[in-house]
C-alpha cells in the first residue's frame, strides 16, 4: 500500500510548548556556568564503518493504546501528535499486541491497560474450565471486532507507519497450562500447552490477517514471543481462588518450545495468507537471547527473518550483533524502557540523560536496524508516589492517567512529558529512517550519514556536572566542502532542542561547548564520501592480530597449519567482499607462505590460498570504535578466539560462538611499510 513520505524537520520552541504540557517544558531555570574550565573530547565519526539503512524508531502500542483508544478526541489526538507527528517523537514503526485474553468469568486483575482483548469469541456461558471449544477454522470462534481501542490507534497512525509488527505476550487462556494469561503457577515452567502449539500458531496468524484486512495495513513481521525464557510471568491466586497477580500478560516458553512454535507458525502464516516474516524472540536481554538462539537448529533459525532483542540487560550486546551478522539477518532492538531517576519527576535531567546513553550504547554495540520503545506513554497514576513504587517512577516519556473517562478534558486528564521525551527527539529528529549509522570513537556519541549522501548527524550525551567542549573531527569523510556547516541543537535543564548558530568548519574540525547534563545533536551539512585513508582495515595492508585478553598475536604453528599464540604472523587483507559496510567480508592471507586464514571443521587453519576462498575463508569484522575487533567466520558464524582464555606462548587459537569475551576481541595492527 502507498505510504506517506515523512519530511521530518527541526521544531521551534513555540511549537514544542503548544504540543507538550507539564513542567518538563515550563521554563526550567538554566544552570549556572561551571566555575572550572570545561573538559574536552574529540569525536571522529567514521563513515568507512557504515551500517545498513536504518529503518527508524518505534513503539509497542499495547497498554497505552488499549487504555486511551476511546478517550475524548482532544486527548488522544494530542497524544498521537506527540508520538507520531514530525514535531513530536516522529515514530515510524509500530508493534501491535495480539491480546491473549482471560476467560469471560475471570474478573480483571491486570494493570490498567493490560487486559488487551483477545480475537476469540467464546460461546455464551463459557468459563475458565472450558478449554476445548475453539477452532481456528470456525468463523464463529473469531471476534472480528475485537480490541477496538488499540485498533483506533492503528487506524489513526497507519499513514505514519513504515513497518508494522504484530506480537504476542501470552496465548489465550484456553491454550495455557495455568488457564490464565498472566503466566503459570510455576513461572519457570512452559505455559503454552504442548497440545495447543498448532492452535496458538493459527491464532497469531489469524489475528494478524484479520487486522490487516480490517485496517488496510500490511504487517511486515510477526513475533509470537515476549521475553519467553524468563521467570517473570506467574499467576497467583487469592484465598477465594481468584487471581490476584501478576499484573500483565506473559508466558514462559523455553527454547525447545519456542522452536516448536516457529515450526508451526511458518505454515500457519502461509495458510492465513499473511506475507510477513517471522521475527524472534524478543528476549529480555542479549545474553538470554544468545542462549535461546544457540539451542535452535539451523532449520529453526532459517524460519526467522528478523532477530528481535530487548536491552533490559545490557551485557553481551556485541554477541547478538555478531550472531545477526553470521546469520545474515536484520536485527532490531525491539523493546526497552526504564526510569533512570529517583521518583516521578518531570524536570530532572537524569531520566533524559539515562535514556539518551541507553540509545547511544544500543546503537553502537548492537548495530540494530531499528530502535523501539516498550511504550513511551505510561500511566501517570501508576507512576506517581504510591503507584508502581513508594517514590513513583519515570517510566515512559509521556504520562497521563489511564483511568480517564469520556467526560474528561486536557485539563482534567492532563498529558505530561518528562526529559526523556526531549532527549529522545535529539535522536529521532536527526537520525532518520534511511540514514546509515556509522562508527565513532567516543562512547558518548552516536552518528549517522544522511540518505542524501551529503550530510551527517552526531548525537553527544554529556552526563557530567560540567560543560564539555566537543570537537568534531570530520577528516574521515571524503569531501568536506568550504560551505560545510555544523549546527548544534541542545537539550538541557534550560531548554529543549534549542538550535544554536552554525559553527564554522576549519581544517575539517568544528568545536562547540555543550552544557552540563545535556544531549546535543550536531547537524552536519556538506560532507560526503569516505577518505582514502579512513578505513582502519584496508585492502593490501598487512596486520598482526593480537588478542586483547592474552596480549599475544596469532601465529601459524610449527605444523604449518594450526594457529597459536606467539610473535605474530603478518596477515594481508587481500580481498573485501562488499556487503553493506559493517557487514563487509574480509579475506586474510599470508603471502610468504601462500596460505589464507580459514575455518575447517570449526578449527581455524592456515590453508593453501588456491582459487576462490569461499565463505570459510571470509570474515566479518566488528568494532565498537574502541580499536578492537571481533572476527566472525562467514561460513560457521563462530568467532576467532583464544581457547580457554590462555595467555602462554603456543596456546591454541580456536573458534567459538559469540559470547563477548575479551578472548574473542583482537587488535589489528597495520604493519605495512611505505
Amino acid at each position: 500500500m502507498a505510504r506517506r513520505t515523512r519530511n521530518r524537520r527541526l521544531i521551534g520552541t513555540a511549537v514544542l510548548t503548544a504540543l507538550a504540557t507539564g513542567a518538563a517544558l515550563m521554563g526550567v531555570p538554566a544552570q549556572a556556568e561551571p566555575a572550572a574550565p570545561a573538559a574536552s573530547v574529540t569525536v571522529r565519526p567514521d563513515p568507512s564503518y557504515r551500517q545498513e539503512r536504518f529503518e527508524g524508531w518505534g513503539t509497542s502500542l499495547v497498554w497505552f493504546a488499549n487504555a486511551t483508544g476511546d478517550y475524548p478526541p482532544e486527548i488522544r489526538e494530542k497524544l498521537a501528535r506527540l508520538l507520531f507527528d514530525d514535531d513530536g517523537l516522529g515514530l515510524n514503526i509500530a508493534r501491535y499486541n495480539i491480546g491473549g485474553g482471560n476467560a469471560p468469568d475471570v474478573r480483571d486483575y491486570l494493570r490498567a491497560g493490560g487486559a488487551v482483548e483477545g480475537w476469540w469469541k467464546a460461546p455464551a456461558g463459557t468459563t475458565r474450565e472450558d478449554t476445548g471449544w475453539w477452532s481456528a477454522d470456525d468463523p464463529a470462534d473469531w471476534n472480528e471486532d475485537a480490541d477496538a481501542t488499540q485498533r483506533w490507534w492503528v487506524e489513526r497512525i497507519k499513514d505514519d507507519i513504515d513497518h508494522w509488527e504484530t506480537f504476542s505476550n501470552s496465548p489465550p487462556w484456553f491454550m495455557t497450562v495455568s488457564g490464565y494469561v498472566s503466566g503459570g503457577f510455576d513461572p519457570s515452567a512452559d505455559q503454552l500447552r504442548a497440545d495447543a502449539v498448532d492452535d496458538f500458531a493459527a491464532y497469531v496468524a489469524g489475528a494478524t490477517r484479520r487486522l490487516e484486512r480490517a485496517e488496510g495495513i500490511r504487517v511486515d513481521t510477526v513475533d509470537p514471543f515476549n521475553e519467553p525464557n524468563t521467570p517473570y510471568w506467574g499467576t497467583r491466586l487469592g484465598a477465594d481462588g481468584e487471581p490476584v497477580g501478576g499484573r500483565q500478560e506473559g508466558a514462559h516458553m523455553g527454547p525447545e518450545l519456542q522452536a516448536e512454535v516457529l515450526r508451526a507458525l511458518a505454515p500457519a502464516l502461509r495458510k492465513a495468507k499473511v506475507g510477513a516474516d517471522i521475527s524472534a524472540m524478543d528476549e529480555t536481554n542479549p545474553g538470554i537471547f544468545a542462549r535461546n538462539w544457540d539451542t535452535y537448529s539451523a532449520a529453526d533459525r532459517d524460519l526467522v527473518g528478523q532477530m528481535n532483542v530487548h536491552t533490559y540487560g545490557t551485557g553481551q550486546r556485541t554477541t547478538v550483533r555478531d550472531l545477526a551478522k553470521a546469520a545474515g539477518k536484520p536485527l532490531w532492538m525491539s523493546e526497552v524502557g526504564g526510569d533512570w531517576g529517583d521518583g516521578q519527576d518531570f524536570e530532572d535531567m537524569r531520566p533524559g540523560l539515562g535514556l539518551a546513553q541507553q540509545i547511544v550504547d544500543d546503537l553502537r554495540e548492537l548495530e540494530p536496524r531499528a530502535w523501539v520503545f516498550w511504550q513511551p506513554v505510561e500511566d501517570y497514576d501508576n507512576m506517581k508516589p504510591g503507584g508502581e513504587s513508594a517514590k513513583g517512577g519515570n517510566w515512559g516519556s509521556i504520562q497521563l492517567p489511564f483511568g480517564c473517562t469520556a467526560e474528561d478534558t486536557l485539563e482534567t486528564c492532563p498529558i505530561r512529558t518528562n526529559t526523556k521525551f526531549d532527549t529522545a527527539r535529539n535522536f529521532t529528529h536527526f537520525i532518520k529512517p534511511g540514514d546509515r549509522l556509522i562508527g565513532t570513537d567516543d562512547t558518548s556519541s552516536a552518528a549517522a550519514v544522511g540518505r542524501d549522501g551529503e550530510s551527517a548527524s552526531l548525537v553527544h550525551v554529556n552526563r557530567t556536572a560540567d560543560a564539555r567542549t566537543v570537537t568534531l573531527d570530520l577528516s574521515k569523510f571524503g569531501e568536506v566542502s568550504r560551505r560545510t556547516t555544523v549546527t548544534p541543537v541542545v537539550t538541557d535543564a534550560g531548554g529543549r532542542l534549542e538550535r544554536k548558530a552554525p559553527i564554522r568548519v576549519q581544517d575539517r574540525t568544528a568545536a562547540f561547548t555543550v552544557p552540563a547534563q545535556s544531549v546535543t545533536s550536531f547537524e552536519i551539512k556538506g560532507v560526503s564520501g569516505v577518505a582514502r585513508d579512513a578505513a582502519p582495515l584496508r585492502r593490501g595492508h598487512d596486520y598482526t592480530l593480537t588478542g586483547v585478553q592474552s596480549g599475544r598475536a596469532v601465529t601459524v604453528g610449527d605444523d604449518g597449519t594450526g594457529l597459536v599464540l606467539s610473535g605474530g604472523t603478518n596477515w594481508r587483507l587481500s580481498a573485501v567482499r562488499h556487503d553493506g559496510g559493517a557487514r563487509d567480508r574480509y579475506v586474510f592471507t599470508d603471502p610468504g607462505h601462500g596460505t589464507r586464514l580459514a575455518v575447517r571443521d570449526d578449527v581455524p587453519v592456515a590453508e593453501p590460498d588456491t582459487g576462490r576462498p569461499g565463505r570459510a575463508a571470509e570474515w566479518f569484522a566488528s568494532t565498537t570504535g574502541d580499536g578492537t575487533w571481533t572476527l566472525v567466520n562467514a561460513a560457521t558464524g563462530r568467532l576467532l578466539e583464544v581457547g580457554g582464555q590462555a595467555t602462554h606462548v603456543g596456546a591454541a587459537v580456536t573458534t567459538w560462538p559469540p559470547n563477548s569475551g575479551a578472548n574473542q576481541r583482537w587488535t589489528l595492527t597495520d604493519t605495512s611499510t611505505g
